[in-house]
C-alpha cells in the first residue's frame, strides 16, 4: 500500500536523523576499551567462504557482485561469568535479533518465525540509517552458529557469522565479516568518506556489547576489531 510505504519511508528517515546523531554522541562518549589493529592488506585466507549453488539464487548479493576491495572484519568478545553457554547465547541471538542491535538506528522487519527463532532459509530486513535497507537471509544455523548472506538491495554484497565458543573459564563471542560495497556510492561513502564504515563499526560493537549483557557476564578486555582488505582482483571465494 502506498500509505504504509510512506510511512515506513518517513520511519526510516526519522531513525537516520535522530538516531544517526545519537549513536554518535553516545560512540563519542564510548568507555568500552576499543582494540583496533590497523588495517591491512589481507591473503588467500580472508577471501569469503563458497557457497553451494543450491543456495544462490537471484535475490543473493555474494561478495564478487558488488564493488571496490572486499573487507575481511573480525568483532570479538570475551566474557566471563556468563550464565549461558555457547549454544544458548547464540540461539538468543536468532530468537530476539532486535535485542542486539542499537534500536535508536536499527530496525528489524522478518516473516513469520519459528519457535527457535532464525532458522535456514529466514529472511530479515535491517533497516540501517541512509537511503537502504539490509535484507539477509539464514545460510546456516547450528550450536553456536548463525550464518547470513545479503540480499539485493543490501548496502553490502556478502556474508557474516555470528559464532560463540567457550575458551577455558571464558565464553568468546565473535561477528565476522566479508564484505564489498554494493554500489559505487557505498564504496565511497564506506572506503573514502568512511561514513558507512564508522556508522557499521558502531552497529556490530553494540551487538558485542549486547551479547556480554544477554550472556549476564562481564566484558573482558574490551571489544576487538581486525579488518584486513583484499584487492578486487583476488576478492573471489575461497576453494572448499
Amino acid at each position: 500500500m502506498p500509505g504504509e510505504r510512506w510511512q515506513r519511508g518517513l520511519t526510516v528517515l526519522a531513525r537516520w536523523l535522530l538516531g544517526t546523531m545519537l549513536v554518535t554522541w553516545r560512540y563519542l562518549w564510548e568507555t568500552t576499551p576499543l582494540y583496533r589493529a590497523g588495517e591491512c592488506e589481507g591473503d588467500e585466507r580472508d577471501r569469503p567462504p563458497r557457497l553451494s549453488p543450491a543456495a544462490v539464487d537471484g535475490a543473493v548479493q555474494r561478495a564478487e557482485d558488488g564493488c571496490g576491495p572486499l573487507f575481511h572484519r573480525l568483532f570479538r568478545v570475551r566474557i566471563a561469568g556468563a550464565e549461558v553457554d555457547a549454544a544458548r547465547l547464540v540461539e538468543h541471538v536468532c530468537r530476539h535479533f532486535e535485542r542486539f542491535v542499537p534500536s535508536e538506528v536499527v530496525g528489524i522487519r522478518s516473516g513469520e518465525l519459528g519457535a527457535g527463532g532464525l532458522d535456514v532459509a529466514d529472511e530479515l530486513v535491517v533497516e540501517m540509517p541512509g537511503p537502504w535497507n539490509g535484507p539477509v537471509r539464514v545460510l546456516h544455523r547450528d550450536r553456536g552458529l548463525l550464518h547470513l548472506v545479503t540480499l539485493r538491495g543490501h548496502m553490502e554484497a556478502g556474508q557474516v557469522r555470528f559464532r560463540a565458543y567457550e575458551d577455558g573459564d571464558l565464553l568468546v563471542f565473535e561477528i565476522e565479516l566479508w564484505a564489498r560495497a554494493a554500489t559505487r556510492l557505498v564504496h565511497v561513502l564506506y572506503s573514502y568518506l568512511r561514513v558507512a564504515k564508522e556508522i557499521q563499526l558502531n552497529m556490530w560493537v553494540r551487538f558485542c556489547l549486547s551479547a556480554v549483557r544477554d550472556s549476564g557476564g562481564r566484558l573482558v578486555d574490551g571489544v576487538h576489531i581486525r579488518t584486513r582488505r583484499l584487492h578486487p582482483s583476488h576478492a573471489a571465494p575461497r576453494q572448499g
